[in-house]
């Protein structure tokens, strides 16, 4: 694996922290030069770098809603490192929004955020990603790049509390499927990949509040950390997996399995 991705070149979306975080670390682990994006985490962001070094690290803030600041995440990698061979679409929002609120507009208010960050915004920047790898050069596997995009075990099963969550997750869900029919053609794999609960700043809370339920419908018992995630991100973007182009891998401790 560390041999297929010396060299290579990532942008992560919400690298600065949780999983995004340790994406980069793994990406730049195997080898790969990583472009990563932060909204507001700017010190946690900067402290990313410092820990992997700046030879092989970039960050840049830039909102997925703000579809005006996306061309210039593209361009910033380009000019860094000269291509883009990986796209990891991490970066989404979520917050609780119940069926059986009684404020419409902060029902409205929550749909439009969430689709604006975890569905408008990640097309956005997949496609301006894509004009990018279809001038790489195909690699021993004959793709020219991957796009990998962390959706969420909320996109399959449904979800009581925070439906617009689920929904945006299903959305970025199909979307996989579209890239990888639409732009095989082009040497482009596309992939999701779906966790559970995991332990990150984003589940905390839900974790703390809910936490036994949590861990009672986890086979094992063990709510899963951002390097369970990671690490199949990264075996993903090796490109050993590219024949599967198209799927999604459920990382979820059997606690949903389909």
């Amino acid at each position: 694996m560390h041999d297929d991705l010396e060299g290579k070149i990532a942008v992560v979306t919400g690298g600065s922290r949780g999983i995004g975080a340790e994406i980069v670390r793994s990406l730049h682990a195997a080898g790969c030069r990583v472009f990563f994006t932060y909204v507001s985490a700017r010190a946690a962001a900067n402290e990313v770098v410092a820990e992997l070094g700046p030879e092989r690290v970039e960050c840049r803030a830039a909102d997925l809603a703000d579809s005006d600041a996306l061309p210039g995440v593209v361009e910033a990698c380009l000019a860094r490192f000269g291509r883009l061979d990986i796209l990891v679409n991490n970066a989404g929002i979520y917050a609780e929004n119940p069926f059986d609120g009684n404020d419409y507009a902060a029902w409205h208010a929550g749909w439009a955020k969430t689709f604006a960050v975890n569905v408008f915004g990640l097309a956005d920047l997949t496609w301006l990603a894509l004009r990018a790898m279809r001038r790489n050069a195909a690699d021993a596997y004959g793709t020219r790049g991957r796009i990998i995009t962390v959706t969420s075990r909320a996109g399959h099963r449904g979800e009581l509390t925070f439906a617009d969550y689920g929904a945006s997750k299903a959305a970025a869900g199909n979307l996989t499927k579209s890239i990888a029919r639409g732009c095989a053609r082009d040497g482009i794999a596309a992939f999701s990949v779906a966790p559970g609960f995991i332990l990150t700043e984003m589940a905390a809370e839900a974790i703390a509040r809910d936490g036994d339920t949590i861990r009672a419908e986890i086979p094992g018992g063990r709510i899963g950390g951002p390097e369970d995630v990671a690490r199949i991100v990264t075996f993903l973007a090796s490109g050993a997996a590219d024949y599967a182009t198209g799927t999604t891998i459920d990382v979820n401790g059997a606690s949903y399995v389909r």
